[in-house]
């Protein structure tokens, strides 16, 4: 928490953190000897019985956790939050790229890549926990499913949390929640993995829109669309190919277990890069802390200015917005993308681990194929974010949403017998999927007025996950088809989203987006 410390109140504030942290590691640690009980077995915990040790270590993650939050927590949250609405931060138009911004680039894709890695996991434990607790992969279904359920809520929250305790802080929590969420791995009972799933996903939820707004915050104009595309793209990818290349490393001795147990050096990682992650200049400047937000603004090369509160929307004006703007089709077409991302990424990658166990490879063998996928995807966040600042941002997410059309395609041939590996399909789908989300968000946040934009692009996130939990409700139901039956389904609403996105989208490179308020005022 460095610029932390200043005042008495501060560095109680820094001290509460660092106590909350080292209650939440100490009481993960307490779960370990569990965990090592099971090495004769394979580490395979089921049926053992939850010793005081690990009671007092739940207590103690717990307590860690409302200690770090409130060491966190802003003083005078009211003041503050009305003294913001009073400025406005932007970077010169023309400023150029220094090693600030791509430092923070940096961390942030870290960032991205160890809240990603967490919900991809879980497609590689279903196997698992299935085995262990000798279960229907419908009742497993239900860890994937709190997890998806705990993100919808986080992504509510975290909007909340970030506006309250500053975007840096909310990353922070974010890594301290994570850190608590590793004694999954040590849990001897299914239910303990389904509640601390939702903890985690709760926690994960709100990291990437978090990481967009610090972001957007801290780039020049000019830079923000495609740094925004490759923070996202990179972080997604890595995020996956991380999960699939420990879970390839790590199950064949370690089991399941250990894909949740990485939460906790991944989690401490994460909290000490919040010494490199500035808090937003704005967030400084209603504290009353001048001197860091001018620094940090040096930095990063942005501005502040004063300006009066804007004026409440008259009654109506939301929907004159988003109707008589004739923006409607276009919040359909997003709408229907994220639908069809959100059962591509939470239903048929998570599906695909335990298919291809089925289809005879081993867990190792499956999770190297899914690794090797994503190591071919990683190179084309770069030309994704090439395509989206210098040829369009419209065509880019077309493409993108046709690229995963045809991995959707390849799995379907692989199923009906056409031939060749997985890889390339698999691969397709990465690329295509990962493309897609790197650049829907930043996309919706460039396509609405500034008074329904938060609005828009929240629903636009929000559709996501609803894609996602309607999967994982189909794997609860026992109602999952097969995997070519699956792609074809999957099919239509990408088929659909491609027209209307095609249709209805705009061109925003290098737009003005003034121009949309105006239009909305005219």
């Amino acid at each position: 928490m460095r610029g932390v410390g200043t005042t008495l109140s501060d560095r109680q504030a820094l001290w509460a953190f660092v106590l909350g942290c080292v209650a939440v590691t100490a009481g993960v640690l307490m779960h370990i000897p569990m965990f090592l009980m099971g090495r004769a077995m394979h580490y395979r915990l089921a049926g053992m019985a939850v010793g005081w040790d690990m009671v007092l270590g739940m207590a103690l993650i717990v307590g860690g956790v409302a200690v770090a939050a409130y060491g966190l927590l802003p003083r005078n949250v009211a003041a503050q939050r009305a003294i913001a609405g009073t400025i406005e931060i932007s970077a010169p138009e023309d400023a150029a790229l220094g090693w600030p911004h791509w430092r923070l680039m940096l961390v942030l894709v870290i960032a991205l890549v160890i809240d990603v890695m967490k919900p991809a996991a879980l497609g590689f434990t279903i196997p698992g926990m299935v085995s262990e607790y000798a279960v229907p992969k419908a009742t497993a279904s239900l860890v994937p499913f709190a997890a998806l359920i705990g993100t919808v809520t986080g992504s509510v929250l975290w909007g909340v949390i970030a506006d309250i305790y500053g975007r840096k802080a909310s990353i922070l929590l974010s890594a301290v929640m994570f850190v608590g969420t590793s004694i999954c791995g040590a849990m001897p009972s299914l239910a303990w993995n389904v509640g601390m799933c939702f903890m985690m996903g709760a926690a994960a939820g709100g990291m990437l829109p978090v990481t967009y707004a610090l972001l957007a915050e801290m780039m020049p104009n000019r830079h923000r669309g495609w740094s925004l595309v490759l923070v996202g793209g990179l972080g997604a990818v890595g995020g996956y190919f991380a999960a699939s290349g420990f879970s390839a490393l790590l199950q064949p001795i370690f089991g399941w277990r250990i894909l949740w147990l990485l939460n906790l050096p991944t989690g401490l990682m994460l909290v000490l890069l919040g010494g490199f992650i500035p808090e937003s200049a704005k967030f400084l400047l209603a504290r009353g802390r001048d001197a860091e937000a001018r620094e940090v603004m040096a930095r990063f090369g942005a501005t502040a200015t004063r300006r009066d509160a804007l004026p409440p929307l008259p009654a109506g004006t939301i929907g004159h917005a988003l109707i008589g703007a004739k923006l409607a089709g276009k919040l359909v077409a997003l709408s229907v993308a994220a639908v069809g991302w959100g059962l591509v990424n939470f239903g048929l990658l998570l599906w695909l681990p335990a298919d291809l166990v089925a289809k005879g490879y081993s867990m190792e063998v499956s999770s190297r194929l899914l690794a090797e996928s994503a190591l071919i995807a990683f190179p084309t966040v770069f030309v994704a974010a090439a395509m989206y600042s210098r040829w369009s941002t419209k065509w880019s997410l077309v493409t993108m949403i046709g690229v995963t059309l045809l991995g959707l395609i390849g799995v379907l041939r692989l199923e009906l017998g056409g031939g060749g590996g997985p890889v390339l399909p698999i691969a397709l789908l990465i690329v295509g999927s990962n493309g897609i989300i790197a650049i829907l968000l930043p996309y919706a946040a460039e396509s609405f007025p500034l008074r329904v934009r938060g609005r828009a692009t929240g629903w636009v996130a929000a559709c996501t996950k609803a894609g996602g939990v309607a999967a994982q409700a189909l794997s609860i139901a026992a109602l999952v088809p097969a995997m070519g039956v699956a792609a074809g389904l999957i099919m239509i609403p990408t088929l659909l989203a491609l027209g209307l996105c095609a249709w209805f989208g705009r061109e925003t490179r290098g737009r003005d987006l003034r121009l949309l308020d105006e239009a909305v005022a005219g």
